[in-house]
């Protein structure tokens, strides 16, 4: 039985660098870094989606703002599951062929069997919820405990989109948006499923979300507007970002026969757990190397044979992590007798870390970047810790369209994805 290949045919966002392909790609070719001081902790950089009060004070709204920004009980999902919401809105009107410029009828835009995978972050706007316990509770909102359950962003994004399928909410710390991908990925190799949105939101900048990274000495202190320098001997920490991206995934018949515009083929997945620390990366990067081989073996399988030509790595900027993914990147493509492996990018240099949902932010990135026909370089690469690794030092042509994301998070949770990019 031939396997089902899976496009994404829907693309939406909502990241530090704009909300859509277009504006990310402007953003990309202007070389804009988003990094500006936390309004909680001045002394540390952050990357900020604008507006970073109320997504509905926006100056220019699109029609997936208007609907959400319009909707009485928006205040029930913090800001990751809002941003997660709006970008997965966006994702689902992408996913319309041609132009689509009527105001959309948002319950016609998916079937509504379609599963919902959501990879979102846990609620840490504590700041923001006046009188929470052991406070005042008579101050506290009938429904207050919806901002911190999981799954209530997924609630809302179905409401909207009119969705009855499966609905499921991920959390694998900095791999969950990879992982939602590759499962949403799997539902349709199998057979299981026609289509699947798949949506990721995650904010870390409440004082908050910005004091447990602080304590935990991982950001960055290179200054209130300075983003990080991830594979640098310097490197000394991440940046904290947010953002949210959501992508639509069907098979390839399905996408042709309908008129959709194909953006990429998912053509592997793989995720590990480490079973060791946990905040720290196994060592010798035996299980992100597991998760990683996962997904090039059924990429090869499905007839990726000369990539990946690019690697996005996940890049954080943090002393240890950087170490072991720079080794593990070594052992996978350098060979003896060659002196390059493929083309190492580090998007968190550009746009920050977004947690839970980096790996999707980071591929909505790489597909605004394939448009402008460039890679992005790594910003504040100066002296690499790896002379054997090909980083993009400055902007150049893609290498070619098959390319391997990866992310790992907190926990040992590990995940990879390859992927080939389409015209």
């Amino acid at each position: 039985m031939t396997p089902v290949r899976v496009v994404i045919s829907g693309a939406g966002g909502c990241t530090p660098l704009g909300g859509s392909l277009a504006e990310v790609g402007t953003a990309l070719r202007a070389g804009r870094l988003p990094f500006a001081p936390s309004r909680h902790w001045p002394q540390l950089a952050v990357a900020p989606v604008e507006p970073q009060d109320d997504m509905a004070r926006a100056p220019s709204p699109d029609a997936a703002l208007r609907l959400l920004g319009g909707w009485r009980h928006r205040h029930y999902c913090h800001r990751g599951a809002q941003l997660a919401v709006l970008a997965g809105l966006r994702a689902a009107l992408d996913a319309r062929p041609g132009s689509g410029t009527e105001m959309p009828c948002w319950t016609a835009l998916l079937p509504d069997d379609t599963p919902l995978l959501l990879a979102v972050g846990p609620m840490l706007d504590v700041s923001g919820e006046p009188g929470l316990p052991p406070g005042d509770v008579s101050r506290l909102g009938a429904l207050w405990l919806l901002r911190w359950l999981p799954n209530t962003g997924a609630a809302a994004l179905c409401r909207f989109l009119g969705l009855h399928g499966e609905s499921l909410t991920l959390n694998a710390a900095c791999a969950s948006a990879l992982q939602a991908l590759g499962e949403g990925f799997r539902r349709i190799r199998r057979g299981e499923a026609k289509r699947v949105l798949v949506a990721a939101g995650d904010s870390r900048l409440s004082e908050a979300g910005l004091l447990g990274y602080a304590r935990a000495q991982t950001l960055s202190r290179r200054g209130p507007s300075c983003g990080p320098r991830p594979f640098d001997q310097a490197r000394d920490g991440f940046v904290a970002a947010e953002g949210g991206a959501a992508f639509v995934l069907e098979s390839l018949e399905a996408a042709m026969a309908r008129g959709a515009r194909i953006h990429a083929e998912i053509l592997g997945f793989g995720a590990s757990s480490d079973g060791g620390s946990l905040t720290a990366p196994d060592e010798e990067g035996r299980y992100a190397e597991r998760a990683v081989r996962a997904a090039l073996d059924e990429a090869a399988a499905a007839g990726m044979r000369d990539g990946p030509h690019w690697v996005s790595a996940h890049g954080t900027g943090t002393e240890r992590n950087d170490a072991v993914e720079a080794a593990l990147l070594e052992r996978l493509f350098v060979r003896p007798g060659t002196t390059a492996s493929p083309a190492v990018m580090a998007l968190k240099s550009r746009q920050g870390h977004a947690s839970a949902a980096a790996g999707a932010v980071e591929l909505l990135t790489l597909l605004a970047a394939w448009r402008t026909g460039f890679m992005p370089a790594i910003a504040g690469l100066e002296k690499p810790c790896s002379a054997h690794l090909a980083f993009v030092r400055e902007e150049s042509p893609f290498t070619g369209p098959l390319g391997l994301l990866e992310n790992f998070g907190f926990g040992g949770q590990n995940a990879a994805l390859a992927v080939r990019l389409w015209t």
